[in-house]
């Protein structure tokens, strides 16, 4: 392993968060130029834009002929969100949890995850694949914009636009600046994207590291950068449902636009590993059933549940460790999770749900 490995991933990593950052900024303001509203920008630009580290990674990786980089950057980021910032998040403040999101949006995130995984079970993403993906990701946001517009449309517009400076008085060149502020945030994702690919392959194969556990814990943390900031400055500013929101929402589009482009862009079907159709998809998909009863539980994710939260994601990462370096701890390791820390989990969850139900009717 060479001092280039590091500098590659952490100069990708800079570049990507910057990236995103640069583009969700010039594209807001540009389109609110043309009239389009603060709430409009910012369930499209915002939305794409918090994705878009995960999106310029794993399209390059496809490219690159990196399927496993690609999946597991994807069912990577998806479980760190909520398990690894979700918790992180619920640590520093309480967080709130709206109605819409239990009994849409997570439902959503659940249907996409199985969806996703369904399409996978031959072995394979196709373009075909990613074409549904794709289609339903722009359904999704449709419907979102269609539905948010009708409800507190006015409150919206007032917080995106206060984010993101959208009401003030336009400079001169205005355009030009916010179309050279898209254009550089394209290339930074784009630059930064190929390093980390580089960096991550380098470092798999120094570390005897398959790319899949690669994809799945360095680069999804990675890419989850922009997500944990959000996140953690939402919980400090005491918009606690955004926090929450913002992490669904990105786990939706993590499977349906990212996973799309990248099976649509891709020159061959991406080759989904058996080790990610046998655990870390049903890690995924375990983890998205797994917030309906915390959420549900009081509308809110407490500190203890946080806690619970990164700690799953600690035992998760190291067992893939573990097992990717053949570890004969591992074996042990992953049967005390699977039959003792995942069963009594699942029944505390059970208990909670069902005192939480009673508790409403």
């Amino acid at each position: 392993m060479t001092l280039m490995t590091f500098v590659y991933l952490i100069a990708g990593l800079v570049l990507l968060v910057a990236g995103a950052e640069v583009l969700v900024r010039g594209a807001g303001k540009l389109a609110a130029q043309f009239g389009i509203s603060p709430l409009v920008i910012g369930l499209t630009v915002v939305a794409f834009g918090t994705s878009a580290p995960e999106t310029a990674v794993s399209v390059q990786a496809s490219l690159n002929g990196s399927g496993d980089i690609a999946i597991g950057n994807v069912l990577g980021s998806n479980i760190a969100n909520v398990l690894l910032i979700l918790g992180m998040t619920a640590l520093v403040a309480p967080l709130v949890v709206s109605r819409q999101l239990i009994r849409l949006d997570v439902p959503i995130m659940i249907g996409a995850s199985l969806v996703t995984f369904a399409l996978a079970w031959d072995g394979e993403l196709s373009r075909f694949d990613g074409a549904l993906l794709f289609t339903a990701v722009v359904v999704y946001t449709l419907f979102l914009i269609i539905s948010s517009r009708r409800e507190k449309a006015a409150d919206a517009d007032d917080e995106f636009a206060k984010e993101f400076g959208l009401n003030e008085p336009a400079k001169p060149y205005a355009g030009l600046i916010n179309a050279g502020l898209v254009l550089g945030g394209l290339v930074l994702l784009v630059v930064g994207s190929n390093f980390l690919v580089e960096g991550a392959v380098s470092l798999a194969r120094a570390l005897g590291l398959s790319e899949l556990v690669i994809g799945l814990t360095v680069i999804a943390i990675g890419t989850s950068l922009p997500e944990l900031a959000t996140s953690i400055m939402a919980a400090f500013r005491g918009e606690r449902d955004i926090a929450v929101g913002n992490i669904v929402g990105s786990n939706i589009f993590n499977l349906l636009c990212v996973l799309g482009l990248a099976s649509l862009v891709s020159p061959q079907a991406i080759a989904i590993s058996p080790n990610a159709l046998a655990f870390d998809f049903p890690v995924m998909i375990a983890v998205a059933f797994a917030c309906l009863p915390i959420f549900f539980a009081g509308y809110s994710i407490n500190r203890w549940e946080g806690a619970l939260f990164v700690a799953y994601y600690v035992a998760y990462t190291l067992y893939l460790v573990l097992a990717s370096t053949g570890r004969p701890f591992a074996e042990t390791f992953g049967d005390a999770m699977l039959g003792y820390a995942l069963p009594l989990t699942a029944i505390t969850l059970l208990v909670i749900t069902g005192s939480a139900w009673k508790t409403q009717r």
